[in-house]
């Protein structure tokens, strides 16, 4: 019994074969069209699967989207960063600048000193215009300035230029207004003072506050100060959206509550609608291809049947009935639909490739899952353009065809 039936489905799998084969000139413009439609809609959904992490990745080249500040009279400390890389996730995490302000004197005049890590501040904001370098952690010494700086001082790229401060620990004494005499010599007596020799690396314009301060590298500045870790501000580059930074928020406030989040809302807006109006086209596109396929699908198969009238009169008139006839047309589709598809993935997943690289000058990941999800559609797409026309056998008449009529 299970022979008998072997042979029957080999014999089914023979008919639709060599039908289609007869009828090449008509199976290459159905699986092309197929595998037009399957190109185009695999692409697009690879394409809109790997939107959020690049379209993420180019809107963190505008700056930092959550920034961290401490909470009350409080500072961050270095294990407070480390908490919130563990949180956050160091797969999410672009760029992690911590921050620390320091007031020191040039020429007896005041400028601001920023401490950070310039590794992660460049991953942070790549849109800083440098002229010269940007600063290292092997050489601490040679640092960024601010456009505003450079020009009060008179610095280019290569000056040297010394900086003085109040050692920590010193500056509540040092910010009293108002000393007796007995004071003041106890003041000057008891006060530890840093002097630094540095030289000017490179020259930042961003036409905003940055301009003001002098970069360094972090642990420098703690040197200098005579001080371990206290953080003012730290900026994050975060892969996530509204609602995902909206929850990142939460957890590091419920586990560190002397950490403030904030998340930058403009930033984050901007990439949700952007990657909400990008994903609806994507919808629109999708469902035009898939009714464009549908279309070329059933104006093939309506053209098979028409040529092949006296065929079915004929298989009728030896007494083939129309399941069987039926059957034959959908399995004819279903091939057309599966050998359409397996080649749209292919060339969907090129195509999707080259739109990366063009448009964000990034490589994408295979969606192995696509392969039989995409086969799967169009092979139903066949199916359902297949139905209408493939009716149409049950209207053939054998006496008729056979005549002529």
């Amino acid at each position: 019994m299970a022979s008998k039936a072997t042979s029957r489905e080999r014999m089914y799998l023979k008919m639709v074969v060599s039908s289609l084969v007869r009828r090449s000139s008509r199976l290459i413009v159905a699986v092309l069209a197929i595998a037009i439609g399957a190109t185009t809609l695999s692409g697009l959904v690879t394409i809109y699967y790997d939107i959020p992490r690049q379209l993420g990745r180019e809107f963190r080249s505008y700056g930092a989207n959550l920034v961290l500040l401490p909470r009350g009279d409080t500072k961050i400390l270095r294990g407070d960063l480390e908490a919130v890389r563990r949180i956050i996730g160091g797969d999410r995490i672009v760029g992690m600048a911590p921050y620390r302000y320091q007031t020191v004197k040039i020429n007896e005049q005041p400028y601001i000193i920023a401490g950070t890590d310039l590794d992660e501040a460049r991953k942070n904001s790549p849109f800083w215009y440098v002229e010269g370098e940007w600063g290292t952690k092997d050489r601490p010494d040679q640092v960024m300035v601010g456009k505003e700086i450079a020009r009060t001082l008179d610095l280019s790229l290569g000056d040297d230029f010394v900086v003085k401060g109040v050692k920590y620990g010193q500056s509540a004494v040092a910010s009293k207004q108002t000393f007796s005499a007995e004071e003041n010599v106890k003041k000057d007596v008891g006060t530890q003072y840093f002097s630094r020799k540095l030289y000017v690396r490179g020259i930042i314009t961003t036409g905003g506050a940055e301009e003001g301060f002098i970069f360094t590298d972090v642990d420098m500045l703690n040197e200098l100060i005579g001080d371990t870790f206290r953080g003012d501000v730290v900026e994050c580059s975060v892969m996530a959206d509204a609602e995902g930074l909206g929850t990142l928020s939460s957890a590091i406030e419920a586990e560190l509550p002397n950490v403030q989040p904030r998340a930058v809302r403009r930033l984050t807006q901007s990439q949700d609608i952007v990657l909400g109006k990008l994903q609806a086209l994507v919808y629109l596109v999708t469902i035009v291809v898939l009714l464009i396929t549908m279309i070329s699908v059933y104006t093939t198969m309506m053209a098979m049947v028409a040529e092949r009238k006296r065929e079915i009169g004929l298989k009728k008139a030896l007494g083939a009935e129309n399941g069987l006839i039926i059957g034959e047309f959908l399995g004819e589709g279903v091939l057309l639909g599966f050998i359409g598809g397996a080649l749209g993935v292919l060339l969907g997943f090129e195509f999707a490739q080259q739109v990366s690289l063009s448009v964000f000058g990034r490589a994408i990941h295979f969606q192995w899952l696509l392969i039989p999800i995409t086969i799967a559609v169009f092979i139903a797409i066949t199916i359902l353009a297949s139905i209408l026309p493939v009716r149409k056998v049950m209207d053939i008449h054998p006496a008729i065809v056979l005549r002529g009529e």
